[in-house]
């Protein structure tokens, strides 16, 4: 092995040496599998094939001059971007060119995720904004001397800014759950109170629609390590657009078991499921449920005031938990979303039979 291969494989990027011939010196592994096993001793262009990165070696070996550009490609069947510096090594006029890529895939799709957020945002605020100002102009023109019509369009306003509103809550809510998504939560609470607290916090929200709630929860005490005042956020979250979008007659029941071992947690666990006998939901919408600002129905979820922000808090809440969110639907026979959280390691008991609330 030569000095300048063994150098280039104690860098932690791919790296390749590319002589004044043009042809490679060197290739550190990581480089191999990137380009090719045999690249060593062949021209430069047939393993760097892009324009830019080309040209971007031409110039260092021609005028000794540092540069750095974006590489694009595809491996392991997904699209990758390197930044890519290529500088030289040796002075004067016959100069090498060391080449180094840097993985700055996951830098590139925050930017995405942040600038997708951006206008996501923008947009759920523009459309209340619009018919505000709208409304606004019609009361001070047309609609001056007319009291129903005010009446009307102050009504519908009031509704929009109630919309901005729940925005604006949902959007602070997710900023501090992401803020404390790293700090686990210690605190032993009672999950079978804080789902009967909850169900009777919805019950007249649920009587309005003509959903029915039930609960079945374990006899036995059951606690786990959480934050309470988030835990009844996810209740609340997931009781609440089974009401929604059940429809009249649908019945939604909450159900607790464990402590019980769980696979996936690879401990002890206790399960929270919430299930309701709506329409479902149809296959290809599940694995995108929690993104934010994705509605299965987006017309039908804003008449209902969602603001598409509520699994997303979810998701992050359960993260926070240590936990799993599982979701199971058949269109036309209804939804499940079944939490999975640790218990508490002294429960290890388990339930000893179920209490029913309805």
């Amino acid at each position: 092995m030569t000095q300048a291969a063994a150098c280039l494989d104690a860098f932690p990027l791919p790296a390749l040496l590319v002589r004044a011939d043009e042809r490679i010196e060197a290739a550190n592994a990581e480089a191999r599998a990137l380009f090719g096993q045999g690249i060593a001793g062949r021209h430069f262009i047939t393993a760097l094939r892009q324009p830019v990165l080309i040209e971007a070696v031409e110039t260092c070996l021609r005028e000794g001059q540092a540069r750095e550009v974006e590489y694009l490609a595809r491996v392991d069947q997904r699209d990758v971007t390197f930044r890519v510096t290529v500088r030289p090594v040796d002075a004067g006029a016959r100069a090498s060119a060391l080449v180094c890529l840097q993985d700055t895939s996951a830098v590139q799709r925050a930017g995405q995720i942040r600038r997708d957020f951006v206008a996501n945002v923008s947009h759920e605020l523009r459309t209340p904004l619009t018919a505000l100002i709208g409304f606004i102009e019609t009361l001070r023109g047309p609609a001056r001397n007319d009291p129903k019509g005010q009446e009307r369009f102050l009504s519908i306003m009031e509704r929009e800014a109630h919309r901005m509103n729940r925005l604006v809550g949902d959007l602070l809510s997710l900023s501090r759950v992401e803020a404390e998504e790293r700090v686990r939560p210690t605190e032993p609470v009672d999950p079978a109170a804080l789902i009967q607290s909850c169900l009777h916090g919805l019950a007249p929200l649920a009587a309005e629609a003509g959903v029915t709630l039930r609960a079945d929860l374990p006899e036995a005490p059951v606690r786990i390590p959480a934050d309470p005042d988030q835990l009844r956020q996810v209740l609340t979250n997931l009781c609440e657009n089974a009401i929604k979008y059940g429809g009249r007659g649908c019945v939604v029941t909450v159900t607790l078991t464990g402590p019980d071992y769980e696979p996936r947690l690879r401990a002890l666990g206790v399960r929270i499921a919430v299930r309701d006998t709506g329409p479902g939901i149809d296959p290809h919408h599940i694995p995108r449920l929690t993104e934010r600002f994705y509605r299965v129905d987006d017309h039908r979820s804003r008449e209902m005031g969602g603001t598409g922000l509520g699994l997303a808090i979810v998701k992050h809440i359960v993260n926070r938990h240590r936990g799993w969110l599982r979701i199971d639907s058949t269109p036309g026979e209804g939804s499940v979303f079944t939490l999975i959280l640790p218990a508490d390691p002294a429960e290890a008991g388990g339930s000893q039979g179920q209490r029913g609330l309805s």
